[in-house]
């Protein structure tokens, strides 16, 4: 039985993959939207492999009539659309006037358009019905911007307060329908290999790095449970609160340790051509080249995904120590 209709965009590689394979595990059928071919095939293949329905349509995000159709066929093919996680990227790494503008203005089409017409194509949807839930796949650096990535840090800034405008308008008509925003850490994904990239060492994840798989369990836990926000791992929420009481601190070390930080000297595997304007050939699955650096589990994580029973045993063990305290106090007094 099916937990209902899920739409992933760039959901053929990197994150988007992984949570694709972690709803259609919880029982959703999916609906995977990407451009490429052969990473469609790939990610329906594994849909189906948990024997829940996928459908496979190549679209660009940043074309908002091509994501349109795209719901029109979904909802025409799968059913009404439940669940819709934006996810899609790209980018390059340069400094800002090192970036062709051409470069900027489209990974801004994906990173911050791309959300919005997915948004749009879901909401339309799901408000006249009275159901459903939307969630963006937010950034720690939605937050916290870094350098050599400006289009992307402005594009992940721009979903926040976008989202936070579109839920207030939610709330004020008094809607049902959802929207969750879900933070990432840095993360070992196939990003790495095909960004454009003006470095003269291999792009890599800034700070701690996290499997993709860790991530998509918390999508996955939120679909079925909706939060406003949720910080994937303890980078995350260091970065966000770091960025809201020491901020000036943060320009002047990430000044100094930006450059080096997202650069790996020490990988010297080929990049892959560019994604940033056609869709790179083969399936590249979820994971990157830094798994050997990558952690596969997270306190952080497992507090979410558990957050009542830990809850309980908080208070179980407060309980514990109160009795044992007060104890001891009758015995010093006995």
């Amino acid at each position: 039985m099916s937990r209902g209709v899920a739409v992933v965009t760039g959901g053929t590689a990197g994150l988007g993959r992984a949570i694709v394979r972690a709803l259609a595990g919880r029982g959703w059928d999916v609906a995977v939207l990407a451009r490429g071919e052969d990473g469609l095939d790939g990610a329906v293949g594994e849909v189906e492999a948990y024997r829940q329905r996928g459908l496979a349509i190549s679209v660009d995000v940043a074309d908002r009539e091509a994501v349109e159709h795209a719901a029109t066929r979904i909802e025409t093919e799968l059913g009404p659309i439940d669940l819709w996680v934006n996810d899609a990227m790209a980018g390059s790494f340069a400094e800002f006037l090192d970036t062709d503008p051409a470069d900027f203005e489209r990974a801004t089409m994906v990173d911050y358009f791309g959300f919005v017409n997915g948004t749009r194509a879901a909401l339309s949807r799901m408000v006249p019905r009275g159901r459903g839930h939307v969630i963006q796949i937010g950034s720690a650096l939605a937050h916290r911007g870094i350098p050599l990535q400006a289009a992307y840090c402005g594009s992940k800034h721009a979903v926040q307060g976008f989202t936070e405008s579109v839920t207030t308008e939610l709330i004020h008509a008094k809607s049902p329908v959802r929207i969750s925003t879900v933070d990432m850490p840095a993360m070992n994904t196939v990003q790495f290999n095909w960004v454009k990239s003006a470095l003269p060492d291999h792009p890599r994840p800034m700070s701690t790095i996290f499997e993709p798989e860790v991530a998509a369990r918390v999508v996955a836990h939120v679909a079925e449970h909706p939060r406003r926000r949720t910080w994937v791992g303890f980078p995350t929420a260091q970065t966000v609160l770091g960025n809201r009481f020491v901020a000036g601190f943060l320009d002047w070390y990430l000044a100094r340790t930006g450059y080096d930080g997202q650069q790996a000297p020490d990988k010297d595997e080929p990049m892959l051509p560019t994604n940033l304007y056609e869709p790179v050939p083969g399936d590249q699955g979820a994971r990157g080249i830094f798994s050997d650096q990558s952690k596969s589990s997270s306190i952080a994580v497992w507090y979410v995904l558990n957050r009542k029973f830990a809850l309980a045993l908080g208070g179980a063990a407060a309980t514990v120590a109160a009795g044992a305290a007060t104890l001891a106090v009758r015995k010093r007094m006995g």
